[in-house]
């Protein structure tokens, strides 16, 4: 049995004892904010990989190591003290400091620990941040992020670009990059189908490989699709009539790219045919939903009300959108979302990336209007060579509960909720909310 909940009861609750400021968290609420075995909801774990194998690179289909320079949020630079906090927490780190050095020497102790657990050292990683269960965004699984521990939630973003994307990919360096690594992940579902190309018919298309895929996933354990199309293009996803799609896909398959209009209308049928497919086959269908990596990224297309027509659309009501990482800039939007039915939100990688005190005032918000449909996450990734998986997965489990603690202490303290409402919200956003979405 792990000891982490002490280990996060002596972090966590530090400073949150008597005399300390009024909007500090509650005790009690933190001591069992830590303690609960808690659903990742958004998450990149990365498989082990043994002496003399190539590393892992299917953690993401849009690794942002392949981008141009950008500025670092704060909390994603190697000298932020919370680092050094977990690097001395996960690998007993013996120093203070962030001298490229001491991490280089550490990071032998790191590795080492790594090649002693095996393939059990992602499931390590996950009792070290009380952590029960994490949907793995990943290209594919594999024998050290097996179910139950991890569940599968794979990428569709390349089934919605199946014609050819040289223009869309001369926009940016970025997108170059990206649609560079879509065609890899395009051309693994065609070769699943037993095809080198795209076929000739758009009707084609979705019978012999793009349904054929969701088929597949949800065979592999797959619970949800993961689309981080807003890396793409916007998130502006409009209706468009079938014959329409059909003659845009006859008109360009195999030629050079059509106009970006056109384009974007087959995109936007493909997106809501894979949506209607995930509802058919009983997965969820994620979403990126925030300011995203890099210099180029559009801001403005990743406005979750963009998509306010895919949730009012009665075709798709049948399947649940769960919008990821909360939507920041834009918290107080997505928080008018989620009396769509079939509309739910994380706050990975906000609790990341910003302080609980920051993150705890979104969160009340959320919990204010819709507490059923808020879900805890960290997006954990291999940000870079002192901030991997581990580290980023550790700080956002870290902060992340923290920012709960002080929604739900604030909440009651004002006579909102009680304390038994407090445990049970704290548990719905931690774990049972994610269960009833996903059924496990």
């Amino acid at each position: 049995m792990t000891k982490l909940p002490a280990a996060f009861l002596l972090l966590l609750a530090a400073g949150c004892s008597a005399g300390l400021p009024a909007d500090s968290p509650d005790l009690d609420i933190m001591k069992e904010v830590s303690r609960i075995r808690a659903v990742d909801n958004h998450a990149h774990p990365v498989r082990f990989t043994p002496p003399g194998e190539p590393p892992d690179r299917e953690f993401d289909a849009l690794p942002v190591d392949n981008m141009e320079p950008a500025s670092d949020p704060l909390h994603l630079r190697s000298d932020d003290p919370g680092v050094i906090t977990a690097w001395q927490t996960l690998w007993n780190y013996p120093y203070n400091d962030a001298k490229p050095e001491h991490f280089r020497e550490w990071a032998a102790h790191k590795k080492q620990i790594a090649q002693q657990k095996g393939d059990q050292y992602p499931a390590w990683v996950l009792d070290r941040m009380n952590v029960e269960t994490m949907l793995g965004n990943r290209v594919h699984m594999g024998p050290s992020v097996p179910a139950p521990r991890f569940r599968w939630v794979p990428y569709a973003d390349a089934l919605i670009f199946p014609l050819d994307n040289q223009h869309l990919a001369e926009k940016n360096f970025d997108r170059k990059a990206f649609f560079t690594l879509e065609a890899r992940v395009l051309n693994g579902y065609l070769n699943d189908a037993g095809l080198t190309a795209a076929p000739p018919t758009l009707d084609e298309y979705l019978s012999m490989v793009v349904t054929p895929a969701l088929e597949r996933h949800k065979q592999g354990g797959a619970v949800a699709e993961k689309f981080e199309a807003a890396y793409l293009r916007s998130l502006e996803f409009d209706q468009v009539d079938r014959a329409d799609a059909v003659r845009v896909y006859a008109a360009a398959v195999g030629k050079p790219a059509p106009a970006d209009d056109d384009y974007k209308r087959l995109q936007d049928f493909l997106f809501r045919y894979i949506a209607a497919e995930c509802g058919r086959l009983g997965m969820a269908v994620h979403i990126h939903t925030m300011a995203g990596a890099g210099s180029y990224f559009d801001v403005s297309g990743a406005n979750p009300l963009l998509l306010q027509s895919v949730l009012n659309d009665s075709n798709l009501r049948k399947t649940k959108f769960v919008m990821l990482h909360g939507g920041w800039p834009f918290i107080r939007e997505i928080a008018a979302l989620l009396t769509k039915p079939n509309a739910y939100l994380d706050y990975s990688a906000q609790s990341l990336l910003f302080e609980p005190a920051t993150l705890a005032l979104s969160i009340r918000e959320w919990l204010e209007w819709v507490p059923e449909k808020v879900m805890f996450g960290t997006d954990a990734y291999p940000y870079s060579d002192e901030i991997g998986w581990e580290e980023s997965g550790w700080l956002a489990s870290k902060r992340g509960r923290e920012a709960l603690a002080r929604a739900l202490t604030g909440m009651m303290r004002d006579g909102e909720i009680s304390r038994a409402r407090a445990s049970e919200l704290a548990n719905m956003v931690l774990r049972d909310n994610a269960r009833a979405l996903y059924g496990f």
